[in-house]
């Protein structure tokens, strides 16, 4: 059975459900796993990115592995944008310090019980100058 396809519209609905569940985590004092879902939905606004570059906007098979990272640095030179984060991140202060947060998150997060500052990373994907609101402007 071929796998279902995976679309742009997909990844920016993910991209959004994974900030709310962050947010709702957030107001239960559930920091590690609020952690964990905002910057997943970095890593899905980034595919979005990708899909966007791709035939009908859908993410391509796992032909290209490449693409199928969670290392958001390297999503987002696959998404064509790292060009575009380095100006930003000069022209941008605030943008820089939330980059430098969200830049070392890991799907390995997942497994952490402690240690993680989800009201930070929150912050850096959605407050102002956030990282997602940068990626929204080009998926």
């Amino acid at each position: 059975m071929a796998p279902t396809p995976i679309f742009r519209r997909d990844f920016r609905l993910l991209a959004e459900l994974r900030v709310s569940e962050a947010q709702t985590l957030l107001r239960g004092r559930k920091v590690c796993g609020a952690y964990y879902l905002a910057g997943y939905a970095v890593e899905c606004a980034l595919k979005a990115c990708i899909a966007k570059k791709i035939k009908r906007y859908q993410f391509p098979p796992k032909k290209i592995e490449r693409i199928y990272t969670h290392n958001l640095s390297d999503l987002m030179s696959e998404a064509g944008l790292q060009a575009k984060l380095e100006i930003e991140i000069k022209r941008n202060t605030g943008f820089a310090r939330n980059w430098s947060t969200v830049k070392d998150w890991s799907e390995e997060s997942r497994y952490k019980s402690a240690g993680l500052n989800g009201k930070d990373m929150y912050n850096a994907v959605v407050g102002t100058d956030g990282v997602l609101q940068w990626i929204k402007q080009r998926w």
